[in-house]
């Protein structure tokens, strides 16, 4: 599969490795890694041919306060991942603005 990594970039042709290794890069550009947990393949263990990729979403803490990671959201691309804009877009559909 080929996707572009950030919105408006080139394509660039991804396996689950390739797709999970960028989102990690992703993740940790943009300071989320308290925040987002990712994994290669999808709950159950599907039998799709991929790329597949799980998305965690855990509540940010407060400062001094140590991350529980009990997810509070999470979303499986097994299909989907094709009809994305951009790989980005995993992570900015899950970490919308909170009202919390």
């Amino acid at each position: 599969m080929a996707l572009p990594i950030a919105r408006g970039g080139r394509a660039v042709r991804l396996d689950a490795p390739a797709m999970l290794r960028h989102l990690e890069e992703l993740v940790a550009e943009r300071g989320l890694a308290d925040r987002v947990g990712l994994r290669e393949g999808c709950a159950g263990g599907c039998s799709g041919p991929g790329p597949n990729v799980s998305v965690e979403i855990f509540l940010m803490t407060r400062p001094g306060e140590r991350p529980d990671h009990v997810a509070v959201g999470w979303k499986t691309y097994v299909y989907s991942i094709a009809s994305l804009n951009c790989l980005a877009s995993v992570i900015d559909e899950n970490l919308r603005p909170s009202r919390r």
